[in-house]
Parts: structure tokens; C-alpha cells; sequence
């Protein structure tokens, strides 16, 4: 007696961003510091991958891997501001349900690539100093691809499937959704009927990309001090590039938690809500071609030389 009912059920196609929406003229605002981001992280991004494409001595692993890094921090506020600032200054705020999965694909795919960069860097630190000897063969291009290929499949199956599951949600109930962007649960929660396996799929997400990827990261790295500690090296010099990935690495942590108990914190009002986990998203890509820029002694001197001969 229920299917015939649930066929007839309509689900909305269409949905509206409502994030903001409560400090009226306000809203504006809002835009200041999303330009300055996005025009800081496109400059810096920019300028670090330039430099490391233009230069023959940053040909190397490490150097490109941070590139890759800039790229893909890069294409974030890429995709997103510029739709954000339509919706605070020109109340653009409509999507449709494709629209928004294709988003949400982004976002979390975008997401899952910072962290498996971290774990390729990590092991680019792990066999320069603890394996030296067998270095390039393990980071030529055939010896690599056996750890990028897991992690980048790994990463496709868990978010097309949690996509996959969003779009088969019934949204019967409401078509706006408490948010700037197509954040995963902020348009699932919108379904009628039981999201249960929509939240155990994202907690699963969760936990194979952003822990499993944190895990082997902490442990490569204990490796790494374990190793110069025992063989009496200067550990300065071996250990500088580590401390400059793990401080990139404890950011990124430290921002999505914020963002995390934040959106989840009653107390605060729903715009500052928002705003917080809205702008771990872009942060990152601003503050990390700066800590790479300045800590990594080679990009530091190139950029610098590349900054006097244009100005």
C-alpha cells in the first residue's frame, strides 16, 4: 500500500542557498573578505606554480608535488567564490540538484586530493631520508604511480558513491538549503525519509580518506625522526622540509575541526556559523603557498628572483 505512495511523492530538482540571508543588507559584506582570499590565493597559487614549472632546479619530487598542491588549492575558491559572491551581492542563490552534486563532488574530491598530496609528501620525505639509496627509483614516475593510484581510486569510489546516495535522496520537504555551497549533509538533511546510510557512507568517507590518510602521515613521519635521531645526522637540514609539510598538515586539521564544532555549535549565531565553516575551505589555500613560499629555501630564492625581473 506505501510504493504507490512514495511514486507519487514529487522531489524538488531546484534549491536555494540561504546562507547569510539573515544579515540582510549586511550580506554584502560578506563579500570583502571572500574577494581578498580569492585574489590571494589565485596570486599566490599561481606565482608558486609558475616559478616551480619555470625553473629547471625545482624539478624534482618534492617540489612538484608541492606545485600539485598549490594547484589543487587553488581550484577550490576557483570554482566556489565566484559563485558565493553572485549569491551575497547579487542574491543569485539558486541551484539545481545536478548543479549542486557536481558541487558537492568537487568539493569533497578537491578535499580528499589535499590529503592524499599530504601522504605523497610524506613519502617523498620517507625515502629521501630513511632510503635514500633507492630514492628515485621509488619516486620516478613508475615507481610512484603504485601509491598514487590506490589513494586517487580510493578517493573516486568513496565520493561517487556518497554523491550517488545524495541524488537518490526524496527531497519532499523543503528546497533551501542552510548553507553557501552543496556541503554533503547541509542538502542531505533536506530529504524526506531515513538519511541513515547517507551519514554512515560520509562517516565512512571520513574515516578512509581523512583519517586513514592522517594515520599514515603521523606514522611516516615518526619513522622519519626515528631514523635521523638513531644515525646521528644534522637533523635541521634532513627534518626542515618535514616540519614545513606537518605545519601545513596540523592547518588544514586545525581549520576543518574549527569548522566542524563550529557548525555544530548552537550558541553561535547561524551567519557566524557559516562563515567559519565556509572559510576552512579557503583559507588553507591562501596561508599554504605562503609557508611553502617562505620556509622551502629554493622556492623562496626563485620567487623572489622571479618577483625583481617582472618588477
Amino acid at each position: 500500500m506505501m510504493e504507490p505512495l512514495k511514486e507519487n511523492i514529487s522531489s524538488h530538482e531546484y534549491f536555494i542557498f540561504s546562507g547569510f540571508s539573515e544579515l540582510g543588507a549586511l550580506k554584502s559584506f560578506i563579500s570583502i573578505p571572500f574577494l581578498i582570499l580569492f585574489f590571494v590565493s589565485l596570486f599566490a597559487n599561481s606565482l608558486l606554480i609558475y616559478v616551480v614549472i619555470s625553473q629547471r632546479s625545482l624539478h624534482s619530487p618534492m617540489y612538484i608535488l608541492i606545485a600539485c598542491m598549490s594547484f589543487v588549492d587553488m581550484c577550490l575558491p576557483l570554482i566556489l567564490i565566484p559563485n558565493l559572491l553572485l549569491n551575497v551581492l547579487f542574491n543569485t542563490s539558486g541551484i539545481s540538484l545536478s548543479g549542486c552534486l557536481v558541487q558537492m563532488f568537487l568539493i569533497h574530491m578537491l578535499g580528499a586530493c589535499q590529503s592524499a598530496l599530504l601522504v605523497w609528501m610524506a613519502l617523498d620525505r620517507y625515502f629521501a631520508i630513511c632510503r635514500p639509496l633507492s630514492y628515485h627509483d621509488h619516486m620516478s614516475l613508475p615507481g610512484f604511480l603504485q601509491f598514487v593510484i590506490p589513494l586517487l581510486v580510493r578517493n573516486v569510489v568513496m565520493i561517487v558513491t556518497v554523491v550517488i546516495l545524495a541524488g537518490k535522496v526524496l527531497y519532499c520537504f523543503r528546497n533551501v538549503i542552510n548553507h553557501c555551497v552543496c556541503e554533503h549533509m547541509a542538502l542531505v538533511e533536506l530529504g524526506c525519509g531515513s538519511t541513515a546510510i547517507n551519514s554512515l557512507v560520509g562517516l565512512l568517507g571520513v574515516f578512509m580518506v581523512t583519517v586513514v590518510d592522517f594515520l599514515c602521515i603521523t606514522a611516516s613521519y615518526i619513522i622519519i625522526f626515528r631514523s635521523v635521531l638513531r644515525s646521528g645526522k644534522s637533523s635541521a637540514k634532513a627534518l626542515h622540509t618535514c616540519f614545513t609539510h606537518i605545519i601545513v598538515m596540523v592547518i588544514s586539521l586545525t581549520f576543518l575541526l574549527t569548522a566542524y564544532l563550529a557548525y555544530r555549535m548552537n550558541s553561535l549565531p547561524n551567519a557566524g556559523r557559516l562563515f567559519v565553516s565556509t572559510m576552512y575551505m579557503f583559507l588553507p589555500s591562501c596561508i599554504n603557498p605562503i609557508i611553502y613560499g617562505v620556509r622551502t629555501t629554493e622556492i623562496r630564492q626563485n620567487v623572489l628572483k622571479v618577483l625583481f625581473t617582472y618588477w
